[in-house]
């Protein structure tokens, strides 16, 4: 199994800055991707930035330009870096790992909660 712990969340002005941290450990696969998703009050889960293993990542429109996601392999652990926070930018992040072992299953955090406000 797969356990997956978040950290980083917390209340910022808009403009400002956060880091989220997600630490993988159990049975991780050398072939997994990791993410991070976020859920606004009243709304779906959406897609925030994925990363391969190799380095290759994906983001939401509305978060280019100002959210980077990185990972460290040796420490299986992923970053979204988060600047220029919009109130629209609040909700719970999740992160997500999915490995491949002959076929992908995937694994989820619990959350930590990002509020943007003034």
């Amino acid at each position: 199994q797969v356990q997956l712990v978040e950290s980083g969340g917390g209340l910022v002005q808009p403009g400002g800055s956060l880091r989220l941290s997600c630490a993988a450990s159990g049975s991780i696969f050398s072939i997994n991707n990791m993410g991070w998703y976020r859920q606004a009050p009243g709304k779906q889960r959406e897609l925030v930035a994925t990363i391969t293993n190799g380095g290759s990542t994906d983001y939401a429109d509305s978060v280019k330009g100002r959210f980077t996601i990185f990972r460290d392999n040796a420490k299986n652990t992923v970053y979204l870096q988060m600047n220029s926070l919009k109130p629209e930018d609040t909700g719970v992040y999740y992160c997500k790992l999915g490995r491949y072992g002959g076929s992908w299953s995937y694994y989820w955090g619990q959350g930590t909660q990002v509020t943007v406000s003034s």
